[in-house]
């Protein structure tokens, strides 16, 4: 049980926290309604500006549109002046235009193209807002008028500023100078910088507003013409050099050095001269060759006649009748080589300048009209070249037929810059080259198979021989025409793979080394067939050869002619590559000449036996020593020693006229001689030279054998 202590303590802290939690639960209710009161207070507040919001608003926004309204109108306002003042100014375009368009561009491009931006400004405005207006035609003549004016200038800036490009620097670009140690190029200034940016921006402006492109056929028609006489001025300058010197200079560039530049000669691609100088002329006449035989595969051709003027007319005379014209064939050849290579220069040249005038779109068009004229006198020029050398064939002219060889050689070398500058050009004029390269090696393989057969067939005739049996001139001339060739090896070789000679000269064909273009046979084949063809010719000349040799009534003579004939060809062949030409398919050739060679020795020592028959051993008479002579030995002994004497002297008469030219040779030939006769001579002597056959020995032992020698000595030499 509790005590009434704790009770009464326990009871009044009770009462006390009651107390506190009524306290504080008054404190929350005087807040709550205090709260409330607030609430409502403010809720009065919001309403009340709420309502005064809601006046306000109604009040502003009608201010407010009206207000936007004003704003726009007067936008408008300001909008519609602009338009106006624009408007009224396109009507007083042509009023204050039109002094500038009637002076003209010259001198005021920039100007002048801002006066025709607004006129073409003008004139769309028309067209659009007032397609009636009297206004529209008075601007559009204004600007046909301006475009006109525009066209003209364009002319007349090409016409003024385009010039011909001089000999002398046309020859610095295709010939650069070799003593410089650092080549320059050489640039060409077709136009000036300012004109050129003054062209440049009439095209831009004709192409994109004036819709026009025929200042496209004025520019190609001006470019064309510049070029053309460009080139020509070259070939003109060669000719003109050549005439007063002999040979065209080309100075070099004044601005390149310091010190004073010298004259260079030219370089010459590819003269002639030395065939020319010596292939003189060749002449019809109706007389039929012979046939002999070779061993030096000869092939039968056309029977064709013709002759040959003689060594001794001084063919390498300078100023002899046709002295002339052989210079003036190589002055042609170098000039047309030369503009060549001037077209391929002066072309890209043009392209360039082309490049920053004509549109992208019409640039390869105007360029192919604007090479035409150049590129068809040149392809002319070369067709002309190969009418000429087709009627040199006909009359067996060769040293014009010659001049196709170096042009030909220059035109397959410059084939890939012509082909790169001709690119998108007409086919027709991509093929304008190849058809020329390709008439040239038909006529150069027609040439060469028309100056094979008329070695074969050159006439016999006996005032065209030489009468001392001397290398005849059928032989020189061929040696030098074959020796030419070395020069144009692959040139040549091209030529008769052109006209697929294999199947003629029986050489198989090799898919490796030949495909359907003749200009794709390999360099090897083209070999084979050159060595194939100079086999052919010299074949063709030994035939030749043989049947001349029969002309001569001494059997001895006609040895000496095919000896000397024979020995030219081989020294001429060894001192040169044609023997290395000739091997590619004549292992033996060189072989087979020595022993040609020696053959004609041995025949020419044969017409020694009827003098050597007089005092051979087989053919004395048998006695005995110490017997006295019996009148018919004796007789015998004197017929002996008179046959030798005159058959000696005979002989040394007739072949100290005859020539050797070959000093060995003739040595060789001359000692072989005299050891056999001298040696029977001295046998002879001595057996008889004592004998008592003769009362008067002087008239019969006439020569000692010291002095037979010395007669042997003096053969083949006519100044002894």
């Amino acid at each position: 049980m509790i005590p009434p202590q704790e009770a009464s303590a326990r009871r009044r802290e009770i009462e006390d926290k009651l107390k506190q939690e009524e306290e504080t639960l008054s404190f929350i209710r005087d807040s709550l309604e205090k709260s409330d009161q607030l609430t409502k207070n403010m809720v009065s507040i919001l309403s009340s500006f709420e309502s005064r919001l809601m006046k306000l608003e109604n009040s502003i926004i009608p201010v407010h549109k009206q207000t936007e309204n004003l704003q726009r109108l007067q936008e408008n306002v300001e909008k519609t002046l602009s338009c106006l003042d624009h408007v009224i100014s396109y009507y007083h375009v042509a009023s204050d235009t039109e002094k500038i368009i009637r002076e003209g561009p010259t001198g005021r491009l920039e100007e002048y193209l801002g006066s025709m931006a607004k006129i073409q400004k003008a004139v769309e405005y028309f067209q659009d807002n007032s397609p009636d207006s009297p206004e529209l035609n008075k601007v559009k003549l204004l600007f046909e008028r301006g475009k006109e004016s525009l066209e003209s200038e364009f002319r007349s800036l090409m016409t003024r500023h385009s010039k011909v490009v001089s000999p002398v620097l046309i020859l610095d670009l295709i010939s650069p100078d070799d003593e410089l140690e650092v080549q320059e190029d050489v640039a060409l200034e077709h136009l000036p910088e300012s004109v050129l940016q003054d062209v440049i921006r009439i095209s831009r402006w004709l192409v994109e507003y004036g819709r026009n492109q025929d200042f496209m056929n004025v520019y190609y028609q001006i470019r064309s013409s510049q070029l053309d006489r460009s080139i020509k001025g070259l070939r003109e300058h060669f000719r003109k050099s050549s005439s007063s010197s002999g040979v065209p200079y080309s100075p070099a560039i004044p601005n390149k050095r310091k010190d004073t530049p010298t004259k260079k000669p030219v370089k010459r691609p590819g003269t002639i001269r030395k065939a020319q100088n010596l292939l003189k002329q060749y002449s019809q006449h109706g007389l039929d060759g012979k046939k002999g035989g070779s061993n030096l595969i000869p092939l039968e051709g056309h029977e064709h006649d013709f002759r040959v003027k003689h060594l001794s007319e001084a063919p390498n005379d300078k100023h002899g009748p046709l002295a002339g014209r052989d210079d003036m064939l190589d002055v042609e050849t170098d000039a047309y080589i030369h503009c060549v290579s001037a077209f391929v220069k002066l072309a890209q040249s043009e392209y360039q300048l082309l490049a920053d005038i004509i549109p992208e779109h019409h640039q390869k068009k105007t360029f192919d009209s604007l090479i035409q004229d150049a590129l068809d006198g040149l392809m002319l020029e070369g067709e002309n070249i190969v009418s000429a050398a087709r009627k040199a064939i006909i009359r067996h002219d060769f040293s014009t037929v010659l001049t196709v060889f170096p042009i030909l050689r220059h035109l397959k070398q410059t084939k890939p810059e012509f082909d790169q500058v001709l690119q998108g050009t007409a086919a027709s004029t991509k093929n304008k080259l190849p058809n020329l390269i390709t008439s040239m090696e038909t006529i150069g393989a027609k040439a060469l198979e028309d100056f094979a057969d008329n070695i074969k067939n050159d006439p016999d005739k006996e005032y065209n021989m030489p009468k001392d049996g001397t290398v005849h001139e059928l032989t020189s001339n061929a040696i030098l025409f074959l020796q030419q060739l070395l020069d144009f090896q692959e040139t040549a070789g091209a030529m008769l793979a052109s006209q697929v000679l294999g199947d003629t000269y029986n050489i198989p064909l090799d898919p490796r080394e030949t495909s359907s273009s003749a200009s794709s046979y390999s360099s090897e084949f083209s070999k084979r067939l050159l060595s194939t063809y100079i086999c052919k010719v010299l074949g063709n000349l030994q035939l030749n050869l043989l049947s001349k040799s029969k002309v001569y009534e001494d059997p001895a003579l006609s040895a000496i002619f095919l000896h000397n004939n024979y020995n030219y060809i081989l020294k001429s062949l060894e001192k040169s590559e044609l023997i290395q030409l000739v091997a590619v398919t004549q292992k033996t050739a060189e072989r087979s000449y020595r022993e040609h060679i020696e053959h004609q020795i041995q025949t020419y020592q044969r017409s020694w036996l009827k003098v050597i028959d007089y005092i051979a051993e087989k053919n004395l008479p048998v006695f005995q020593p110490g017997v006295k002579l019996r009148d018919k030995e004796r007789q015998m002994i004197k017929e002996r020693f008179k046959g030798f004497n005159d058959g000696l002297e005979e002989l040394c008469k007739i072949q100290k006229a005859w020539a050797i030219p070959d000093t060995e040779q003739r040595d060789k030939i001359r000692q072989a001689q005299k050891n056999i006769v001298k040696r029977t001579y001295r046998d002879f002597l001595d057996r008889f030279g004592n004998v008592s056959f003769t009362k008067n020995p002087d008239k019969y032992i006439k020569y000692q054998v010291e002095q037979v020698g010395d007669m042997i000595d003096r053969l083949f030499d006519t100044s002894a």
